[in-house]
């Protein structure tokens, strides 16, 4: 099974260019070789249909156009089978190999199960990971000037964010970051503690945002729900909006970069 872009020939084409001719998108003549006319053509359906714009026909986008005839995006089995604990040790340099083989299986599972198993995805997955956590594991939040005052303790600048849901002490110390995601505020373990299917049970026991499987499954949820506007900075090269999009800022941002391009280059693409 493949993906239709740019080079691609054969019949798959023709039935792709006569179907976006049938809705509306000419892309040109129906010739079976996927040439300029024919990638305009998609990426004018993509921006129709609010889908990433790239005028590549994968998997959304020939569901989108309803042609079962098209082969559809690679099995994604295949496309994590290539990420292995070898090439993922590459990416994390500074990372105990036993914990790239602990936690790597649940995130890549994790990413699986939220349908982020596209290439793009799986690497801003594991720089993610790397910007907020060199050593490859779930982690708290270290104490720091930004949440805890000179004389104060621990995290208590974190205790009264109204912004993170927190309503007093020890509200600052109990939801301080933690997982690969630097989960953080009342606020957002509740949140997302239901949206994965945990019900108040990260509320009540928000040091489960550092175990393995919960912790990968609150990173794929996260990057699910930004996953479009996540892709389209990506298209762009543009990797600061792109960690913005989860971090908020800049924070971790070498780290973050450096990973995702050793990764362009360790894990192959998919073809």
């Amino acid at each position: 099974m493949t993906i239709l872009k740019r080079g691609s020939i054969g019949n798959e084409v023709k039935v792709l260019q006569k179907r976006l001719l049938e809705i509306g998108f000419n892309p040109g003549d129906q010739d079976g070789e996927y040439g300029g006319g024919t990638e305009a053509a998609v990426r004018a359906f993509q921006l129709s249909k609010g889908l990433l714009a790239d005028g590549i026909a994968g998997r959304r986008t020939s569901a989108a156009l309803n042609i079962p005839e098209i082969s559809i995006e690679p099995g994604r089995s295949l496309s994590i089978a290539e990420v292995t604990v070898e090439r993922v040790s590459h990416i994390f340099p500074d990372a105990p190999i036993g914990n790239i083989k602990k936690h790597l299986p649940p995130v890549l599972d994790e990413l699986l199960a939220a349908d982020l198993s596209d290439k793009p995805m799986v690497l801003m997955a594991l720089a993610t990971i790397r910007a907020e956590t060199a050593g490859f594991e779930p982690i708290n939040e270290y104490k720091s000037k930004y949440n805890t005052s000179p004389s104060g303790y621990p995290f208590d600048l974190y205790d009264n964010r109204a912004d993170l849901g927190n309503t007093g002490k020890p509200d600052g110390e109990k939801y301080k970051g933690r997982g690969f995601i630097q989960l953080t505020g009342r606020h957002n373990y509740k949140v997302i503690g239901e949206k994965i299917g945990l019900g108040n049970k990260l509320i009540e026991k928000p040091e489960l945002a550092n175990d393995s499987e919960i912790a990968a499954r609150i990173l794929a949820a996260f990057l699910k729900e930004k996953e479009l506007r996540i892709k389209k900075e990506l298209l762009e090269g543009d990797l600061r909006a792109a960690r913005k999009l989860v971090n908020g800022g800049s924070h971790g941002l070498d780290r973050f970069s450096e990973a995702y391009n050793i990764g362009q280059k360790e894990i192959p693409d998919i073809t």
